[in-house]
């Protein structure tokens, strides 16, 4: 009995040198695993940075349109996406975005149909539609993602605006939140509003 408890104590000393001798030899940095760093999200801004934010790229739309319309040599048209853009889909959902609805009102006073560009499926476009006239839009067409369109937000809102200037439109203005909202041309200018970094999607 005293023969294992001396060898007990012998493995137990002889652990806690290797122990030591580890943290020592981490401590000197000479074979410490690489240290990973917290990756760390950043938060939102408030609802009312958001807006003000929005509101920044509204009014710079709104001075190009009251630049650009009325046009009487061009069919005019702007593009709006939908999520993030025309209505408040994270802070309020449902609820129209001000300044993008603002902005609307001001195009089709001015002589521009209004298209709405979203990635929103076909099967959901009649809720939306619902949704978007009782906030106060008025528009021309709306396009959703048809049920076997598979290719990425950009190419499907691209061939969207094509179709539009099929129907002898110039699309004067396409306002959106989102890099894939606004990528592919076949608008004269666009406008980007916050997405922080992709977290608005």
């Amino acid at each position: 009995m005293r023969t294992v408890l001396m060898r007990g104590l012998v493995l137990t000393t002889a652990c806690s040198a290797v122990l030591a001798t580890g943290l020592a030899v981490t401590a000197t940095g000479a074979t410490a695993a690489p240290v990973r760093a917290a990756v760390t999200v950043q938060a939102l801004p408030s609802y009312e940075t958001w807006l003000a934010d929005v509101e920044a790229v509204t009014d710079e739309a709104s001075a190009y349109l009251d630049e650009r319309l009325p046009d009487g040599d061009v069919k005019a048209a702007i593009v709006l996406d939908i999520d993030n853009t025309a209505l408040q889909s994270h802070y309020k959902p449902y609820d129209a975005t001000p300044g993008v609805l603002a902005l609307a009102e001001q195009a089709r006073k001015a002589g521009a149909s209004i298209f709405f560009v979203t990635a929103r499926p076909e099967i959901i476009e009649l809720g939306t539609a619902v949704n978007l006239k009782i906030v106060g839009y008025t528009w021309t067409d709306l396009y959703t993602r048809d049920t076997f369109d598979f290719s990425d937000n950009q190419t499907m809102k691209t061939n969207a605006r094509i179709d539009i200037e099929s129907r002898g439109y110039t699309i004067v203005a396409n306002v959106g939140n989102s890099a894939s909202d606004l990528g592919g041309g076949h608008a004269e200018r666009t406008f980007k509003l916050p997405d922080y970094d992709g977290q608005l999607d």
